[in-house]
């Protein structure tokens, strides 16, 4: 049974900064300008598209993969720059680069149960500001970026989440991974910590053999349950991860004139990419009501995400 949820509005936030790494374009955040001011930039634009003010929204989920601060959650933050009134709860939800997909599952509950009308959910990472430029392979792969989308209930039952998945391989959890911060390395011991710990670390090719090993069996469980043929699918909306993206989807049996593959312009935005890419499609007609499309990717964890949503 579909979970009722609709896409009332939409906003991005895309850096001027752009890099080139021969023929691949990436974009960086500007000096001067904070993670915050991207987040709330992007859900302005979101609600602006929608209609409404912050003091509309019920709830505020933030879906990032590495927050502003510790305490408080992400999402206090981005609502303290949006409003300092209205009635909305915040916390954040991260399950690190597919953070949107398993927040829209979330929002998606809320609202089919009713708990609340209207949800802002946003997306964004400055992970440029974390790379070592000595990992080639990451320091030319990722690009800075926010995205939000404002969920509300839907009076049309045949708009929504369809399904969704989600799963955890922990035989893979130190593939990708910043160490750095937090409990495992709070202030007092900062001076004695090694300095590569606050820097992104890779093993690209330890990852990719992972997604490989578990993706397919992941995708055929999901059309199973939910029934949902590939054919049914409008368009396929996957995290932008790397180069590997598309030798990948082609092994899901995913047709290339129904997938979005942006990696070598845009790069990997991390928890921005599925919803910026989302964001793109909406704005361009490629998708339209009643399109169902399929956001999925895997994240660090090694976490695979998948979700079905009729527009």
């Amino acid at each position: 049974m579909t979970r009722s949820c609709e896409i009332a509005g939409w906003g991005t936030v895309l850096p001027t900064q752009v890099v080139r790494f021969g023929d691949e374009v990436r974009y960086r955040i500007e000096d001067g300008v904070s993670h915050l001011d991207m987040l709330t930039g992007a859900c302005e634009r979101a609600l602006a598209h929608a209609g409404l003010t912050a003091d509309d929204v019920d709830l505020v989920l933030s879906a990032s993969a590495a927050g502003i601060q510790p305490i408080p959650c992400t999402a206090a933050l981005v609502l303290e720059r949006l409003t300092l009134t209205g009635h909305a709860a915040a916390f954040d939800v991260n399950s690190t680069c597919t953070s949107f997909i398993t927040a829209v599952d979330v929002a998606s509950r809320y609202l089919d149960a009713g708990d609340y009308e209207t949800i802002l959910v946003f997306s964004g990472d400055v992970g440029t500001r974390f790379l070592n430029p000595e990992q080639r392979e990451s320091y030319e792969l990722f690009s800075d970026a926010a995205a939000a989308v404002v969920l509300r209930r839907s009076k049309d039952p045949d708009r929504g989440v369809i399904g969704s998945l989600q799963q955890t391989w922990p035989a893979y959890a130190h593939d990708t991974e910043i160490r750095g911060g937090l409990s495992r390395s709070p202030a007092q011991v900062y001076t004695a910590s090694d300095p590569a710990d606050y820097l992104f670390d890779m093993n690209g090719r330890r990852a990719l053999l992972g997604m490989m090993r578990v993706l397919p069996d992941f995708f055929d469980r999901f059309h199973r349950r939910f029934g949902l043929s590939r054919d049914d699918v409008a368009l396929w909306i996957p995290h932008q991860a790397s180069a590997a993206l598309g030798p990948m989807l082609d092994r899901l049996g995913i047709p290339a004139d129904r997938r979005i593959d942006e990696v070598a312009a845009f790069g990997n935005m991390v928890s921005a990419s599925v919803p910026f890419m989302l964001a793109r499609a909406l704005d361009s007609g490629r998708v339209a009501r009643g399109d169902t499309v399929v956001l999925c990717g895997t994240a660090a964890g090694l976490t695979a995400n998948v979700l079905a949503l009729r527009l």
